[in-house]
C-alpha cells in the first residue's frame, strides 16, 4: 500500500481557533520520490506489483472535491485527506470538528483518559470535604500597661485622683494634759511639734488626703508654725493666736481659716471646759477653704522613698527627746511588724482619742533648732530659716544629717553628713523640734 512509503508528517502548525483550522495535505516531496522503491513484475521481487481482481475503483477525496482512483495518486500530488469516515463537504474549521467520529481506539483513549480526570477530580472533592475548616486564630491582645499609681505630694502614699487634688488644711491641736488624747492626730500626713508657753507643747498637724470627722482641740496660732505651713501652701485653722501671730499671717498672707471669722466650721463639745473644747472636721474646713477659692495646694514635696527598706537588726529601736520636761518629753519604740515607730508621751503611750490607737509615725525627725523666749518673757520662738543638724529615724535605723530651709515658703531639704538628699517612707512623718541634737538619744 503507499501508506507504507509515508514519511513522518511534519508538525501541525499552531491553531488560533476552530474555525481556522483546516484538514493539512500530506505531501511527499519530489526529491524523495528517487529514493522510493519502482514497482515490477519479477514473482522474486517483494515489491512486485500483481494485477489486482476487477473491481469498483477505490478513490478517495481531495480537496476539489472530484474523487480519484488510487491508481490516478502519484507520489508528488498534493491533497488534502479528510478524516476517516468523513464524507466530502463544504463544512470546515468547528463544523468540522463536530462531524468528526473518532476511530474505536481512539474512543477507548479518550474513554481513558475521562475516568482518570474524572477520578482525580472526585478524589480531589472527597479530600476537600473531609478536610475540617481551619481554627479561627484569636487576635492576639496586648495587654494595656497598668495605670501608674497616683501619689499623695503630702505623705507619698497611693490616692486617688481626687485625694490628690485636694488643698493642704493645718491645724493647730493642743497638746495639754487637759487636751489628751486628741482626736484625728491619727490621719495627719505631717506633724510638726514644738513648745507654745511654759514648755507645753503644741502640734501643727496638716491634712490632704485624708478627711477626719472630729478634729481637736483646736487652740491658738503661734508665728513660728506659719513658716511650716506654709512650705506646703496650706491653709491654717486655729482659734485666735499672739498678736506677733496674728501681724504675720497678715505680712506673709497666709490662708487664714480663724475660728473668730468663720465660727461655722467650728464647734465646742460639753465633755470638756474652755479652752480645750473646740473642735472642728476637715469638711468643715474644706467648705470654708471653698467659699474662699482656695481648692488647691501648690508645693514641693517631701522626697519619698518607692519602697521601705527596714533593717534586719535595728540599730535605733528606742528613742527619746528631752523637750522641756517630763509631761512633754517623748519616748518611741520601733515596731518591726509595721515598720514603724510607737509613740509616747509624759510617761504614757500617745493614742488617737476617737480610735484609742497609739499613734505610730513610719518617720521620725528630729531638727536641732535654735530656741528662746520672746521679750515678753512667755512666749517661745524658734529659728524657722537657715540650717541645722538633724536625725532621721526610719526602718529601725537612724541617720544623721543637716536640713535647711530658706523662705518660709521654701520647702525642708533633708541631706546626709555627705551632702545625699534622704528620702522618707511613705506614710506619717513626725517632726520634732528640739533645742540641741544632743537631747536625742536612741538605742
Amino acid at each position: 500500500m503507499i501508506d507504507d512509503f509515508k514519511r513522518p508528517p511534519a508538525p501541525e502548525p499552531a491553531r488560533t481557533d476552530f474555525n481556522s483550522w483546516r484538514a493539512q495535505p500530506i505531501r511527499i516531496q519530489p526529491e524523495a520520490e528517487s529514493a522510493l522503491p519502482r514497482p515490477t513484475n519479477d514473482p522474486a521481487d517483494p515489491f512486485a506489483v500483481h494485477p489486482a481482481p476487477a473491481a469498483e475503483p477505490e478513490t478517495l477525496p481531495v480537496h476539489s472535491g472530484q474523487p480519484i482512483t488510487a491508481g490516478q495518486l502519484a507520489v508528488d500530488d498534493t491533497l488534502e485527506l479528510l478524516p476517516e469516515h468523513a464524507t466530502p463537504d463544504k463544512k470546515t474549521g468547528l463544523n468540522a470538528l463536530l462531524a468528526w467520529r473518532p476511530t474505536k481506539k481512539q474512543a477507548i483513549i479518550i474513554a481513558a483518559a475521562f475516568l482518570v480526570l474524572a477520578g482525580g477530580g472526585t478524589a480531589f472533592a472527597l479530600s476537600r470535604k473531609e478536610e475540617k475548616p481551619a481554627a479561627p486564630v484569636a487576635a492576639v491582645k496586648t495587654p494595656a500597661p497598668a495605670p501608674k499609681p497616683i501619689v499623695s505630694p503630702l505623705t507619698g502614699l497611693t490616692v486617688t485622683a481626687e485625694q490628690q487634688a485636694r488643698p493642704v488644711t493645718g491645724v493647730m491641736v493642743e497638746n495639754s494634759p487637759d487636751a489628751r488624747p486628741q482626736s484625728g492626730l491619727d490621719q495627719a500626713g505631717v506633724v510638726f511639734e514644738a513648745i507654745a508657753e511654759a514648755g507645753i507643747t503644741r502640734f501643727l498637724a496638716l491634712y490632704q488626703e485624708t478627711n477626719p470627722g472630729v478634729l481637736g482641740p483646736v487652740r491658738s496660732a503661734r508665728p513660728y508654725y506659719l513658716d511650716w505651713a506654709m512650705a506646703f501652701d496650706a491653709s491654717y485653722a486655729h482659734v485666735g493666736g499672739s498678736p506677733d501671730a496674728l501681724q504675720r499671717i497678715k505680712d506673709i498672707s497666709v490662708k487664714d481659716l480663724d475660728q473668730f471669722y468663720n465660727s461655722g466650721a467650728y464647734h465646742r463639745i460639753s465633755t470638756r471646759y474652755a479652752p480645750h473644747n473646740v473642735y472642728t472636721s476637715i469638711d468643715s474646713l474644706t467648705a470654708v477653704e471653698t467659699a474662699k477659692g482656695w481648692t488647691q495646694s501648690s508645693y514641693a514635696s517631701l522626697p519619698r522613698a518607692s519602697k521601705e527598706a527596714p533593717a534586719q537588726t535595728p540599730t535605733a529601736a528606742s528613742i527619746n527627746m528631752a523637750i522641756s520636761g517630763p509631761t512633754y518629753n517623748v519616748h518611741y519604740d520601733y515596731d518591726k511588724a509595721s515598720n514603724s515607730y510607737k509613740r509616747s508621751e509624759g510617761g504614757a503611750a500617745h493614742v488617737d482619742n476617737e480610735t484609742k490607737q497609739q499613734l505610730s509615725p513610719k518617720v521620725v525627725i528630729a531638727l536641732a533648732t535654735p530656741y528662746s523666749l520672746m521679750s515678753d518673757g512667755y512666749h517661745s520662738q524658734y529659728q524657722t530659716t537657715g540650717s541645722g543638724k538633724m536625725y532621721i529615724f526610719q526602718n529601725g535605723i537612724v541617720t544623721p544629717g543637716t536640713w535647711s530651709k530658706g523662705q518660709p515658703k521654701d520647702q525642708f531639704v533633708f541631706t546626709t553628713d555627705a551632702g545625699d538628699k534622704i528620702s522618707l517612707n511613705a506614710g506619717q512623718t513626725w517632726i520634732t523640734m528640739v533645742n540641741d541634737i544632743g537631747a536625742v538619744t536612741y538605742q
